[in-house]
């Protein structure tokens, strides 16, 4: 999942280091969140988004220009789809979640 979260620091002129100490949370773990590596639960984004003082939405790219755009929260993760393909994926991936945790 890619944030908005490299884009929205370089704007405030924080780094990583200085978000890590306003939230809690790790550096290492806002690096791997800021460059896509893993997906945060929504309890991490809700400190983010606070220590912004942003509204939580606008950690993810939306507004774009793109067709769709499609936010789906499951069980605390957040996905993002653009494309009817992305979305079906993303259908897919809550449906084998859901027969695993059967």
């Amino acid at each position: 999942m890619n944030l908005q979260l490299k884009k929205i620091l370089s704007q405030r002129r924080l780094s990583v280091l200085a978000l890590s100490r306003m939230t809690g949370i790790t550096q290492a773990n806002l690096s791997n969140i800021a460059n896509g590596k893993v997906s945060p639960k929504v309890e991490i984004l809700e400190r983010i988004a606070k220590a912004l003082n942003i509204p939580i939405t606008e950690l993810f790219n939306v507004g774009t220009s793109e067709e769709l755009t499609a936010l789906i929260q499951y069980k605390g993760d957040f996905y993002k789809a653009t494309t009817l393909t992305e979305l079906e994926k993303v259908v897919e991936q809550i449906k084998v979640s859901r027969q695993d945790n059967n």
